[in-house]
């Protein structure tokens, strides 16, 4: 067992037991030394250690807010205390760690492995929906990088040389026995929402698109028309502004079992709902003139 993976075994250890307070009369810098010295004698990593615990610790209101709205559907005191405190320290390193020492990826895959070993059948798989959510919400930093680390100490300030992002998605209908159904995904923040990805070079949009659903839900569509065009500005920890331009389209596919692509970190399912029931799911409010227009120019077909 890797150093490392010992140390955070040992971090978790002690944040069980300060969660659920096995010993009230015991500090938190009591427990994790008792703890070092029990689990791993002669482990020379101790500043590791007790920087993780204490900065979970000092951050834990803030790491729980973002748990909350992460896994909407799972509060707090309803995670197992192994799941919730795993999830604390990946959320941590994830959040606040020291990209250069612990990259992303390294941080949610030991999190992932740390479910394996401590947590239940489907703690692994609960694990890496959540963090690879909020992984995906940041942008995924560091998921391109190759070898040592570019510094940028300096971005772009003017947004019309801000480097452009496109990415392209559609909604999704099928027509069965003279209704229209529409296929969302969903992701783990609880949301239905419409698939999307970025377009490659020298890719169209509609091939972007087409790609898209069929990669997440395993349905082959046939564009039908542009739904609409949108432009936002976000921030990339290692790129700074980035304009991202998303265009939506209006598919068409065969009403059949659908399909999620595996082990995708940021959605937890997909499915299809009869046009009348999409106006009690649980949507991003972007998506509702999406779905108004589709839905205008399905009835008047």
């Amino acid at each position: 067992m890797a150093n490392r993976h010992l140390s955070r075994s040992i971090v978790l250890q002690t944040l069980f037991e300060w969660d659920f307070a096995v010993e009230k009369d015991t500090t938190p810098e009591e427990m994790l030394e008792r703890n070092i010295q029990e689990f791993g004698p002669g482990l020379d990593d101790s500043h590791f250690m007790g920087e993780i615990f204490q900065g979970i610790i000092k951050k834990k209101v803030i790491i729980d807010e973002i748990l909350e709205k992460a896994a909407p559907d799972w509060p707090i005191d309803k995670i197992s205390i192994i799941d919730r405190n795993i999830l604390r320290l990946g959320l941590y390193e994830l959040l606040f760690g020291d990209r250069e020492q612990v990259p992303p990826k390294v941080a949610i895959n030991e999190a992932i492995e740390l479910g394996k070993s401590f947590g239940g059948e489907n703690s692994s798989r609960f694990i890496n929906g959540v963090l690879g959510g909020v992984y995906k919400e940041l942008g995924e930093p560091g998921k391109d990088d190759v070898g040592t680390k570019k510094k940028h100490k300096h971005f772009e300030t003017d947004p019309a040389k801000f480097p452009i992002e496109k990415k392209a998605g559609a909604v999704v209908y099928a027509i069965k026995d003279g209704h229209i159904y529409f296929a969302f995904v969903h992701d783990v923040f609880g949301y239905w929402t419409l698939s999307k990805c970025g377009v490659k070079e020298n890719e169209s949009e509609e091939d972007a698109a087409i790609r898209a659903i069929k990669v997440e839900m395993g349905v082959d569509i046939k564009i039908k028309e542009l739904l609409g065009r949108s432009e936002y500005i976000a921030t990339h920890p290692e790129q700074g502004k980035i304009r991202k331009q998303v265009s939506f389209f209006l598919g068409e596919g065969e009403y059949k079992e659908l399909v999620l692509e595996k082990e995708n970190g940021g959605l937890d399912g997909t499915e299809w709902f009869p046009m009348e029931e999409v106006a009690n799911l649980k949507i991003y409010d972007n998506m509702i003139p999406l779905l108004t227009k589709a839905v205008e120019i399905l009835t008047k077909e």
